[in-house]
Order: C-alpha cells, then structure tokens, then sequence
C-alpha cells in the first residue's frame, strides 16, 4: 500500500517509520522545506525523534501535490488544531478522495469538532474517513515495540479491512466503528494526564493518583456518552487504556506539564520549553465548554479550567476536588 503521513511530528514520524518497515511506500510530508531536506539528507528526524533512521522506502517531502499523488492512504498527524488546514491542502492538491485517517486526538479549537467531524466538513463527498487512536509512544513505536490500537470509523466494512491490512506484529489493530467514543476517548485522556501530573507534582500520592485516573474515566464516558457514543468504547484501547498510558508514562507530554504546573511555573514556559504540542493544554478548555453546554458533570476538567484562567492555585485544587458534596459512584 502506498501510505502518506501527514505531519512530520514524533508521531507522524513513528507512524512513516512503522509502515515504512513493514512493506509499505511511504511519503511523509512537513510543511517545511527546510524540514523536509534535514531529514532527507540526515536520513533522521533529528527535531523529533533523533538517533531513530528512516527506513529506505520513506521519502520526505514539503509539496503536498508529491505527497498525495497516487497515495492509497492518507494519514493526518498533525495536530488537531491544524488539521482543518492541511486536508484543505489536501483538497486543493487533489487529493480529497483518499481515504483518510485522523491520527491526532482533541477536539478543535473554538468549533469543538472531534477529528472525524473535521474530516467530514472538510471532505463531504469522501466515504472513508476515520481515526487513529489508542495507547502509543511516539518513540517506542519507532523502535519497534510493541503498541495496540483503534482504527474507527462510521464505514465498518472499510475500516475492517483497512484494519485487517495494516495490522503487523509490532502494531496491533482493532476496528471500531464506535468513531465518537474512540475520539472522546483521545482527547479526554490527555486532559486527566494533566491532572495526574500535577498531582504527582504536588506530592498527593499514589491513592491520589489511582483516585483521580478512576474518576477521569468517569468524566470521559459521561461525556462521550452525551455526545452519542457507547459506554464500553471507553473501556477499551482508546479509553482505559490510553488513559493509564499518558497518565503514568514517563514519555507523556501532558504529564509533565502538570509536574511543571505544579512547580508554579508559567504555562507559556513550560509549553516553550516542552518543544512538543501538548495536546490536553487547549483540550481543558474545549472539554470543559462541551461539558457545560451538555450539563455533563466534570469536576476534575472544571478545575483544570479555572487554573489555567487564574482563578484557583494549583495547591488548592486538591481540596477543592476532595470537599466537594459526597455522592453515590
């Protein structure tokens, strides 16, 4: 199959350096020339994942049109606040029939869309779009460990197959066509990493910790479930399992902004020095506005919110999520 990555971040790095490996024509794209000839002439993304070689059947590129030409697939790894842009760009390269998937996980920015649904705007007349999701290291996936997945789409029969031939014996996947689970899933994963950083970071404890991943799951699948997805989907790979992966990964971006969080430093800083996108950082807001326009009670994600907006210290929020009305589970 002929697979084109869109983003040359760690993630979309791994996922070109995997299918690559595994007997797949890959085209990765990145918006920079610059970027592209760095990694071609290096044979390395030194940016992003350094010491880790592109396999010989990856090319790199900066012109979308290369990218897209004659691609059985596209993959999106970008983030999600971008991705609207790039299958624009997609679009305007001709290449708005592929069959796409979304490999990022948030919901965007001021609209609230989960990736699939951006995917359906920007390309209505496309039958086969979905999403990558579940628990996964950029960098261990490249070094060839072991990770399982979701693939998710409302096109069962498509993303059965797709799921079917991509599937390898380092990266196992799953097909689900429960695509609005899968996403909340993703995206509200990263918002409890934040929390379980900083929880860390304040020194609440191991019960503190195993308390407020159980309760994150809780606010996950109220709000998926609010959004018309099935409760068990949060049970599985892109749910529970992503949810233990970035909460307690030494690797997860979103961790260690919380640990920072909790040393008093300044958002902007610590984001500066991260040199990575944290995904869960604009997610807090968007997951909080969803919660509130559709009644769904999340008080862990409500006090993320009001930290970041300045409204109660990160020492306070301990307390304030432990006085809260005791209730039934």
């Amino acid at each position: 199959m002929k697979i084109a990555v869109l983003g040359a971040g760690a993630w979309g790095t791994a996922l070109a350096i995997h299918f690559a490996a595994h007997g797949h024509a890959v085209s990765l794209w990145t918006r920079s020339a610059e970027h592209a000839a760095q990694m071609h002439g290096s044979r390395e993304n030194r940016r992003y994942l350094a010491g880790l070689p592109l396999p010989a059947a990856l090319t790199v590129h900066s012109n979308m049109a290369e990218v897209v030409s004659g691609a059985d697939l596209l993959l999106a790894a970008v983030p999600v606040a971008a991705l609207r842009g790039c299958m624009q760009a997609v679009n305007a390269a001709g290449g708005g029939d592929i069959p796409v998937l979304a490999a990022c996980k948030g919901f965007e920015p001021n609209s609230g869309l989960l990736p699939f649904q951006v995917l359906e705007q920007v390309l209505p007349a496309n039958p086969c779009v979905g999403v990558l999701s579940g628990p996964s290291f950029a960098q261990e996936l490249a070094q060839g460990l072991p990770c399982a997945v979701c693939l998710a789409s409302a096109n069962g029969e498509w993303i059965g197959t797709l799921a079917a031939a991509l599937n390898t014996e380092v990266l196992r996947l799953y097909a689900n066509g429960d695509v609005v689970g899968v996403c909340v899933g993703g995206a509200v994963k990263n918002v409890m990493a934040v929390a379980a950083g900083l929880s860390d970071g304040l020194g609440c404890g191991m019960n503190a910790r195993a308390a407020l991943m159980t309760r994150g799951l809780a606010e996950m699948t109220r709000l998926a479930v609010a959004l018309g997805a099935q409760a068990k989907t949060l049970m599985g790979l892109s749910g529970m399992g992503d949810l233990l992966l970035t909460c307690t990964g030494g690797l997860s971006r979103n961790r260690q902004v919380g640990l920072a969080l909790a040393e008093g430093r300044a958002l902007a800083d610590i984001l500066a020095d991260l040199g990575h996108v944290a995904e869960g950082i604009p997610a807090i807001a968007e997951v909080h506005r969803s919660a509130q326009r559709l009644g769904v009670n999340m008080p862990v994600t409500a006090a993320l919110a009001d930290l970041l907006d300045g409204r109660i210290a990160a020492a306070d929020i301990a307390a304030r999520l432990m006085q809260r009305e005791p209730t039934a589970e």
